[in-house]
């Protein structure tokens, strides 16, 4: 397996930005993330169009991020989520993202059949398996966009090493590019931190 080709450095804002945006078009999240822009007075721009070197625009979009999933306040998602991260921008081959791992969720660990691997889930997928009576189109839709050549934001991955990551935000499309089968190289923002083995597990 060859090396993560690392593109440049990232930040903890682009992450934010990227994590919000990847949020903003998922149909779990979405609504609730539309409704806390509405209610901080933001417009949608803010997410969809971001730019990180406005220091306001940061603020807002870590207050959003705090307020939905916990992030700089050690709860929700966030919980044990270390302070130290190193960003970078990269691609994975397709065989890197195969190795990928779901979050340690009880939701993720039922679709892949208890290996969190994006492959096993696929795999479970197509035998029509449900994890949780939860309906699987969403992910055979994504599928289907991906083959037709539809670009998806970056993944964003964790890991104490960049060859063994843990997907923190893009689960959807993670499990998209399993079921078209690792059709191409994907794009990601990776962090990494001496003490992620504490979240990543």
């Amino acid at each position: 397996m060859r090396a993560v080709r690392v593109l440049g450095a990232s930040s903890e804002d682009e992450m934010i930005a990227c994590f919000l945006g990847g949020e903003l078009s998922s149909p779990r999240f979405g609504r609730n993330l539309r409704s806390r822009l509405e209610a901080a007075g933001h417009d949608e721009q803010l997410l969809t169009r971001p730019d990180c070197s406005d220091t306001g625009a940061n603020l807002a979009r870590r207050a959003l991020l705090a307020a939905t999933r916990g992030y700089g306040e050690n709860r929700g998602l966030f919980a044990n989520f270390p302070t130290d991260v190193t960003w970078t921008s990269a691609v994975l081959s397709a065989d890197e993202v195969a190795g990928v791992r779901y979050l340690d969720y009880a939701y993720w660990t039922e679709l892949s059949g208890g290996s969190r691997r994006p492959a096993d889930a696929a795999a479970r997928i197509r035998a029509g398996l449900r994890a949780f009576d939860v309906p699987n189109e969403p992910f055979i839709d994504a599928s289907h966009a991906l083959t037709r050549g539809q670009r998806f934001p970056p993944l964003i991955l964790v890991g104490e090493q960049q060859n063994r990551l843990t997907c923190l935000e893009g689960h959807l499309r993670l499990t998209a590019h399993a079921l078209a089968g690792f059709p191409t190289d994907v794009e990601c923002l990776i962090g990494n931190a001496r003490d992620m083995a504490h979240w990543a597990q």
